[in-house]
This record gives C-alpha cells, sequence and structure tokens, in this order.
C-alpha cells in the first residue's frame, strides 16, 4: 500500500508531503482545486507519460516520490530481483519519476535509475487507477484472461500450459528443419548421387593435396639438379685439384726442410710454413667437397613416372575442388556432406516419421493442458458473473447483466496462455443484446461496472491499492451510499482512494483529505491537507449545500459520517 505521497513543484503544487493510511481514503474539493492534478502526478510515479507542462512555472524540475510497504509474498519483489534491482521486504519501496525542463525525464526504484517502461511495469503491480474514462486493466480486453485466471487460481495450469506450449514449438521446429532438408535432399538426388560417386571414387585425403604439391615440385627439380652435379663434377675432375694442390704441398715442404728455414721465426722461413699448411688445409677441404659432389650423384632419383602421377592426381583433386566451388584441402569434408544428404534422401523417412510423432504428442500434451485451463476457465467465468451481479443491483444496474465470454481462439492461434480469447461482455437492458464492456457502457456505468468487477475480482490482483477517479459520476441518493459501502467493502482487503464529488461516499470513508487552492501563494498553489472530525463535517456541509453552509447542511453531514 502507498504510504506516503512527496510532491515537488508539478503543475500548481510547490511542496506537498501527506502520509496515507490503510483502509477507504477520500479526496474531496471544489471543482478547480486540483484534484486531478493529485491523480497525474501519481500516475507519473507509476510509469505514465511524462510532460514538460508539469514542470510548474518558474521551477527546473519536477519530481513525484510515492512510498509503498509491500508485503513480504508480494510479485513486485521478484520483478525487482530480476531487474537487479536492490530492495529489501523489511524496508519501504520508493517509486519516483523526475521530468527537467532541459533533458529526458528521469525514472527511480529505491534511488536507481530505471526505464520507464520498467516503472510502469512496477507501478502495474502496485496501484491500479480507475479514471473516468481511462481503460483500466479491467478494461482492456487484452487483461481479461488474467484477470480470469488470477479469479480463478490457475498459476499452476498456465506454468503446465506454457511448458507444453514451449515442448511444442521445439517439436515443430525441429520437423520443419527436417522436411527442409529432406525436400532439398530429395530434389538434388540424383545429382548427390554423381557427386557423391565422383568423390569415393577420387577418395580425397586429408592434406594430400599440399602433400602432391610438395612431391611435384620436387620431382619437378631433379632434372636441374642432375645437371648441377654433372657440371660440378666435371669441373673438379677436369683441371685436377688435387694434383696441382699435392705438388704445391711438397714444393713449400722442400722449403720449409732447407738449412736454416726449420724452425726459424724470420719472415721468409714463417711465411713459408704458413703457405705450406694453407695449401695443406686446401688440400684437403678439396677432396672433401669432391667426395660430397660426387655423392650427391647416389641421391638423385629423377622418376618421370611418379612426377606424372602426382601431376595427374593433383590436377585430378583441383579440378574437382573448382567443380565444387571449393578448395582441394576441404573435399573430404564435402564428401562427408554429401553422404549425409544423400542418406537422408534415401533413408530420412525414418528420422522424419520421428519428428512428426513427437510433434504429435507434444501437440496432444499441449491441447490436454489447454484444455483444463479452458474447463477452469469457464467454470470460474460462471461463478465470476455471480459475483459480479451481487454487486450490480445496488448501483442502480440491476438491470443490466455481465457475461464473460471464454472463446476458442481459431486453429494455430493457441499460444503458452491456452486456447481462448476472454472479454467481458455487458447487457445494460434485457434484451439490447451483449457487447464489448469498452463499448456499450457510458461514462457513468463504466465507473460503476468497474466498482462492481473490482469488488467481486478484490482478492485476485496483485495491486494493493486502487484509485478511482469520481466513481460515483452521475449516481446520488441511495446509489451514492451504496457506492461508499462497496468501497468500504473493498477497503478490507485493499487501500482505496476515491475522488468524489458525493458526500455520501465521503461520509463512508475512513479518512478524508481536501484539495483546495493555496490563497497564501500569488500564484494560486494547490495543497492537499487531512481533515479531523469536525472538518469533515464542514467538508460534507459544504458538498450539501454548496457555497454557502447552512446549519441544515452542518446536521446532514454530521447524520452521514454517523451512518457511516
Amino acid at each position: 500500500m502507498i504510504l506516503s505521497i512527496s510532491i515537488r513543484d508539478f503543475v500548481l503544487i510547490d511542496r506537498l508531503d501527506i502520509e496515507a493510511g490503510a483502509g477507504f481514503t477520500a479526496l474531496t474539493g471544489e471543482t478547480g482545486a486540483g484534484k486531478s492534478i493529485i491523480l497525474d502526478a501519481l500516475s507519473l510515479a507509476m510509469g505514465a507519460g511524462a510532460d514538460r507542462s508539469f514542470i510548474r512555472a518558474g521551477a527546473e524540475q519536477a519530481s513525484v516520490a510515492v512510498e509503498f510497504g509491500p508485503p513480504a509474498r508480494h510479485p513486485v519483489w521478484n520483478a525487482l530481483q530480476e531487474q537487479g534491482i536492490e530492495a529489501s521486504v523489511d524496508e519501504a519501496l520508493t517509486l519516483k519519476r523526475v521530468v527537467r525542463a532541459s533533458g529526458p525525464a528521469r525514472a527511480f526504484v529505491n534511488d536507481q535509475a530505471v526505464s520507464a517502461a520498467f516503472l510502469a511495469e512496477v507501478g502495474e503491480l502496485l496501484v491500479e487507477i480507475h479514471g473516468q474514462h481511462a481503460a483500466s486493466a479491467l478494461m482492456r480486453p487484452s487483461m481479461h484472461r488474467r484477470l480470469l485466471d488470477q479469479f480463478a487460481g490457475n498459476e499452476k495450469l498456465l506454468g503446465a500450459c506454457a511448458d507444453a506450449f514451449d515442448a511444442l514449438e521445439a517439436a515443430r521446429e525441429t520437423r520443419s528443419r527436417l522436411e527442409a532438408e529432406q525436400a532439398d535432399a530429395i530434389a538434388t538426388r540424383e545429382w548427390l548421387m554423381q557427386a557423391v560417386e565422383e568423390l569415393e571414387r577420387l577418395a580425397p585425403v586429408a592434406g594430400e593435396a599440399e602433400a602432391l604439391t610438395l612431391q611435384r615440385v620436387r620431382l619437378m627439380q631433379s632434372e636441374r639438379v642432375t645437371e648441377s652435379v654433372s657440371e660440378a663434377e666435371a669441373a673438379l675432375d677436369g683441371a685436377d685439384i688435387d694434383a696441382a694442390l699435392s705438388r704445391a704441398s711438397r714444393a713449400l715442404e722442400r722449403i720449409c726442410r732447407l738449412p736454416g728455414f726449420d724452425g726459424s721465426s724470420e719472415s721468409l722461413p714463417e711465411a713459408a710454413r704458413i703457405a705450406a699448411e694453407a695449401v695443406e688445409r686446401a688440400l684437403i677441404e678439396a677432396r672433401e667437397a669432391s667426395a660430397a659432389v660426387f655423392g650427391l650423384e647416389r641421391l638423385i632419383h629423377h622418376d618421370t613416372e611418379a612426377l606424372e602421377a602426382a601431376e595427374a592426381r593433383l590436377f585430378a583433386l583441383r579440378a574437382l575442388a573448382r567443380k565444387h566451388a571449393t578448395e582441394a584441402e576441404l573435399l573430404p569434408d564435402l564428401l562427408l556432406r554429401l553422404r549425409s544428404r544423400l542418406d537422408l534422401a534415401e533413408a530420412g523417412e525414418d528420422a522424419l516419421i520421428a519428428a512428426r510423432k513427437a510433434e504429435t504428442s507434444a501437440r496432444a500434451r499441449w491441447h490436454q493442458a489447454a484444455e483444463k485451463l479452458t474447463a477452469t476457465r469457464k467454470a470460474a467465468a460462471t461463478q465470476l458473473e455471480k459475483a459480479i451481479a451481487k454487486e450490480l443491483a445496488p448501483l442502480k444496474l440491476g438491470r443490466a447483466t455481465i457475461l464473460i465470454g471464454v472463446h476458442a481462439l481459431p486453429d494455430g492461434e493457441g499460444s503458452a496462455q491456452g486456447a481462448d480469447r476472454v472479454e467481458f461482455e455487458a447487457e445494460t437492458n434485457p434484451g439490447a443484446g451483449f457487447g464489448p464492456l469498452r463499448k456499450i457502457a457510458s461514462g457513468g456505468e463504466l465507473a460503476r461496472f468497474s466498482l462492481a468487477l473490482k469488488c467481486a475480482l478484490a482478492e485476485a490482483g496483485s495491486a494493493q491499492t486502487l484509485i478511482f477517479d469520481e466513481v460515483d459520476q452521475g449516481v446520488g441518493g441511495s446509489v451514492a451510499a451504496a457506492v461508499g459501502e462497496r468501497l468500504v467493502r473493498l477497503a478490507g482487503a485493499k487501500q482505496v482512494f476515491a475522488i468524489t464529488h458525493s458526500p455520501q461516499v465521503a461520509a463512508s470513508a475512513a479518512a478524508q483529505w481536501l484539495v483546495e487552492k493555496d490563497h497564501d501563494q500569488k500564484s494560486g498553489g494547490t495543497r492537499v491537507r487531512g481533515l479531523d472530525d469536525s472538518a469533515r463535517q464542514e467538508e460534507i456541509a459544504r458538498m450539501l449545500s454548496g457555497a454557502e453552509v447552512t446549519q441544515e447542511a452542518r446536521a446532514a453531514a454530521g447524520r452521514l459520517l454517523e451512518d457511516a
């Protein structure tokens, strides 16, 4: 329920802080005092559209904050948890909206920024506002099925139906996919058979194309390698390098053995020794080089047949890859995919039959769950019609009849919520015929229908606070008194606010707020104050007599308060 309301710089309201109590509170005041402004402010905090015209003249921004105390098991706590909003069931919950002169409006839950859409979602869980002409949840056909399910207590059946529908959707998707795949496979069966046969005949192996490319390159170079080796052999053999280096080595050795040269450190003997050693090393390396070159010949294998075979295999792989617009390395994977499609065309009927059976079974389970929902809805509709009928006569709608239609949806339009369309219909006079409640009732009738429905559904909705705007429109006397009685009854389970011009309705309330012009402000602001017993009698007397309050009116007001 609402614990407090704080409004700043909203239209004609400069500053307003007011605490709310449980039960039924009436809001009264002269026409034009600003009662609708209070309702607009509350609607804004509940996520209604924001407009800069809400900002009080001369102010930079307008703000409305409403503090709630939902019970621990209220669904609003789950909604907050799903959005990651920090909130505790042991503390108050605050919804706030700020409209700025420059920049977008902002929404908050417990001082944490949220989207306006989420604020509206939370607001709908906490408060229902029933305006004179606005379509409340009761007047929106899209909400009728939900209201009936709440009345019937269909939470478990709805969960089972939703699970069955999800399973049906998954089975339907599987069957549809297999049908499409098989149809495609059958349409291309002949091509698939030829393609698979051709690929199987070639039998590509993973990594084969790359290996063949390297092998081909090596084989193609074998002739050049042979020519180069032969040339190197001829050069080494023709120059007789070994014999020349041997002669040079012997000649230098003779120099080193001459008298006076052996072991001498003079430049000539030293240079002779260095030259002899260099020639000796060159002789050794020349012999090693010659052995290495002649050794190459033994390693050369020029295999023309192997080269032709590698080229033929590689060309065949590349040609088939081009045919299928792929890479030669991907041919083994392509063969697997085409085999799978061919298997589907030739033997996929078994899988498709299984998928169709699974879909049929899932559809049967969903139909069973939906039929249970339909049965409980129809039974609950009858009970709710009777409950509403009891409320209509005292509201001077005794000739009216409410019919709750539970209509089967066309085939294929069922959903996780079942296979029914639910709509409240009304017949305002016998024989006039039934029609949608939202269309057939007048403004005054709509307000009274709304009250009757809410009394019948008092325990069904999650909103703990109900706000009625001039629910007594167009009625007076005993009807107005009956409206007050119904609001009192409704307030036994909910927190109820009613904006009213009826003294009978105001007198029925447990508390009364007076909305009036603040004459202390030059701008003619609006203020709200709670009335004590004496002030309530004076205000109800004004409502009875008009501008001039008479003693008779005060006495009548006193009697109304005593009878309430």
